[in-house]
């Protein structure tokens, strides 16, 4: 059943054995993050901190860092069972590319439903802050010993385009500089970004509310690839079979999700910028201290019963792992209806799903292979993958073993690579200029002669089903 909110959330990961409640006092710094990563690292519980020092508010932790609880926080048993209601609800005439398919899914009857509902009073709006202690309220993590300050790691970033009125809500990471103001890290190809450089050529000042907490579905749907002007809100009404509520912010003109922990509302100035980081992040190095908008704050609003909600990265798997997972199963129909003969598609968590892809076709002609990676490098997030590798259909793309073999034994260097340059992460450290750099295909296909291959590909081994059968039936007579 999906949440309303995170207390709800709560409840069931207590009931489901997934919760551990720690009433011992802990330190904001340091302390917790050095907890939660012992505990992630060895599959452990959802985390919930009764008493941090210095602060009234309960601090959760690893909430999503594991399969079933992203199967809990999405309602679902397989993430494969949201893939297949998207890729049910796509009508099947031919949009013109990937962007406008998803835009179509949000635009049918079947979703108008889910058209967030705007409400007049709210939960998250239950305690009113405007002056005093405001970010100093909570229990902000400074994470690891090198990072510039304390971030909020777990924020929902909402925004308007003043062109469109059209809301974004994105997660980008804020470091907490005092009281009232934090950095925020836009990375360039972030809606977040294109929003506030569309105020900034205005000389006007952006409006952002963040939300943190509420609804699971909510906070997951701020950290999933949807295009341009697709409203996170619907998503997670999708996700959620039932409208999203939304009230009015009390010093923005933003609308913000009901059930919310916390509302933190301010503005950017246009041509305001601080100095960001260091900070330990999900590729398990620090990311270089750079120069990022400020955030001022005007306002904080809570329940009455709220939870602080904290995520940290580094060295995965991480809680973040789990979540880009989800988005790997739940994204894949779409990828497929793009590009057809993908068959499924893995993204290694040691990869941090920006640097390494493996996928599987199903190869029909000469040449396919490399048509595939190609198409991937002009495609949304994954332009910025720095390695591509594609197999045959018939290989299980979560069996390291076997995909090392196939990788090893396939490929001519001379002619089953491709080597390219463009886009890459922001945070891929290895790139010569900041978010630009070398990136290489690898095709791991049957190799044909029009291929370049100058001999007959050989057979792969495999036993006769006939006797696999027979040895199996008799498998106890041999004394095993």
């Amino acid at each position: 059943m999906p949440y309303k909110n995170l207390q709800q959330f709560i409840k069931e990961l207590e009931a489901s054995g997934e919760l551990h409640r720690v009433s011992a006092e802990v330190e904001h710094e340091l302390e917790i993050t050095e907890i939660a990563d012992r505990v992630s690292k060895s599959c452990g519980p959802a985390l919930l901190f009764e008493r941090v020092k210095g602060f009234s508010y309960p601090l959760l932790i690893n909430a999503f860092g594991s399969y079933r609880r992203m199967q809990l926080a999405l309602s679902c048993k397989s993430f494969d069972e949201i893939a297949v209601r998207l890729e049910s609800n796509i009508k099947m005439r031919p949009p013109e590319g990937f962007m406008d398919k998803i835009r179509m899914l949000f635009t049918l009857k079947e979703i108008a439903g889910l058209i967030p509902k705007k409400v007049k009073t709210a939960p998250c709006q239950e305690r009113i802050y405007m002056d005093g202690p405001l970010l100093d309220r909570l229990p902000v993590l400074k994470c690891w010993p090198l990072d510039g300050g304390p971030f909020i790691t777990l924020p929902i970033v909402i925004t308007k385009d003043p062109d469109t009125g059209i809301q974004n809500a994105g997660m980008y990471r804020m470091q907490k500089y005092d009281n009232l103001s934090t950095g925020m890290h836009w990375q360039y190809n972030k809606d977040g970004t294109r929003h506030f450089d569309k105020y900034k050529n205005r000389g006007r000042r952006m409006e952002v509310a963040v939300a943190l907490g509420g609804s699971p579905a909510v906070t997951y749907a701020a950290s999933a690839p949807l295009p341009p002007d697709i409203d996170e809100f619907i998503f997670a009404g999708f996700l959620e079979s039932r409208p999203v509520e939304i009230v009015k912010a009390k010093t923005v003109d933003l609308f913000v999700p009901a059930e919310s922990d916390f509302i933190i509302e301010g503005y950017v100035n246009p041509d305001e910028k601080r100095l960001e980081g260091p900070f330990g992040d999900h590729t398990g190095f620090y990311s270089a201290a750079d120069i990022y908008p400020v955030f001022h704050v005007t306002a904080l609003t809570c329940r009455n019963d709220a939870i602080y909600p904290a995520t940290i990265v580094g060295k995965p798997p991480m809680e973040d792992c789990y979540m880009a997972k989800a988005t790997e199963r739940i994204f894949l129909p779409m990828l497929k209806f793009l590009i057809p003969e993908i068959v499924d598609m893995e993204l290694p968590i040691e990869g941090v799903f920006h640097n390494c892809a493996l996928i599987s076709i199903d190869k029909k002609y000469p040449g396919q292979a490399k048509k595939v990676i190609n198409a991937l490098w002009g495609l949304g997030q994954m332009a910025s993958t720095k390695f591509i590798a594609i197999f045959d259909k018939d290989i299980n793309l979560r069996d390291s073993g076997t995909v090392v073999w196939k990788l090893l034994n396939n490929v001519d260097p001379k002619r089953d690579l491709l080597m390219s340059e463009g886009p890459l992460d922001a945070l891929d450290h290895s790139a010569p200029y900041p978010n630009f750099g070398g990136k290489m295909g690898i095709d791991a296909t049957r190799k044909t002669r029009e291929e370049g291959m100058g001999r007959d590909w050989p057979d792969e081994i495999v036993m006769s089903q006939e006797i696999k059968e027979k040895v199996a039936k008799r498998w106890k007579e041999y004394g095993f």
